[in-house]
């Protein structure tokens, strides 16, 4: 089920939002959220909307609707829901009018919520990606810019035609980023808890920030520092933090078998418990 909120009005469906001499259709010119609602729970729910704000703002746009309207938007859609659905909340802004530079104060936002059952934990195959993330003097790097997805997609169509499920993706000088569309962790051999300090290169997600702050309040510090690809090829475990699953292992990184392991295991765990408190 698809519903959709945009000029005053929900509909069920795919709602159409765009015209052909849009500025975002031509020029890319849109940001976008992802927050979600399990059993009607919406951790991190404001955080994920005052970034979006702040993502309008990186490419010259002003959200329409403030946090505090939105809010009552999404928990007004989700009520349209079974109680126990497991959704995606995706907020949008994006640019209508102008020529090369868009029209800041005529920005459309659209809000769509859809059921999206959460991924099983039985995890996913990675390999290294030939492609680099942008630095932020080439890309609003700083944003959730739909932009910065068309590198994303070529990494994901790369992996795929090695056989794997997703990339990881290293920055411009060769240090590891992010995979393709999410946060990376993972376990040294020595058994520390290991994410790529931010950089600039890649958006350091909420749900990267909460699951750090529960580990560490559980008594396993994160080393946030840089991380090399060399130690993907050592590490014990490496899992991804991310809107869509939350919290997923690797389970192959290029020809290595790794466990669903401990770690993963307790930053699932943990999330998941302080998701049912929100």
């Amino acid at each position: 089920m698809y519903l959709t909120y945009f000029n005053g009005q929900w509909a069920e469906g795919n709602t159409p939002l765009f015209g052909a001499m849009d500025h975002s259709v031509w020029l890319a010119s849109s940001v976008f959220d992802g927050a979600r609602a399990i059993g009607g729970r919406m951790g991190d729910l404001r955080l994920h909307l005052a970034r979006l704000q702040r993502s309008a703002q990186a490419v010259g746009l002003v959200c329409p609707l403030n946090v505090d309207e939105i809010e009552a938007l999404v928990r007004e859609g989700v009520q349209r829901f079974a109680p126990d659905a497991e959704l995606y909340i995706r907020p949008m802004v994006f640019a209508t009018e102008g020529f090369l530079l868009p029209e800041a104060d005529k920005a459309a936002f659209a809000l769509t919520i859809f059921d999206a059952p959460l991924p099983s934990f039985s995890g996913f195959s990675a390999c290294l990606s030939s492609l680099r993330r942008p630095d932020p003097s080439m890309a609003p790097t700083d944003a959730k810019a739909s932009a910065l997805y068309a590198n994303s997609t070529r990494a994901f169509r790369e992996a795929k035609a090695r056989g794997f499920d997703n990339a990881v993706l290293c920055d411009s000088i060769g240090n590891v980023a992010e995979f393709a569309a999410s946060n990376i962790f993972l376990v040294t051999p020595e058994g520390k808890v290991v994410t790529p300090v931010a950089n600039g290169t890649f958006l350091a997600g909420i749900t990267r920030a909460r699951v750090m702050q529960l580990l560490r309040d559980a008594g396993t510090p994160v080393e946030e520092r840089v991380v090399k690809p060399e130690e993907l090829e050592t590490a014990i475990e490496i899992f991804n933090t991310g809107n869509h699953g939350k919290v997923t292992p690797c389970i192959r990184y290029e020809q290595r078998q790794l466990a669903v392991g401990p770690v993963a295991t307790l930053a699932r765990d943990l999330y998941f418990a302080w998701t049912a408190q929100q």
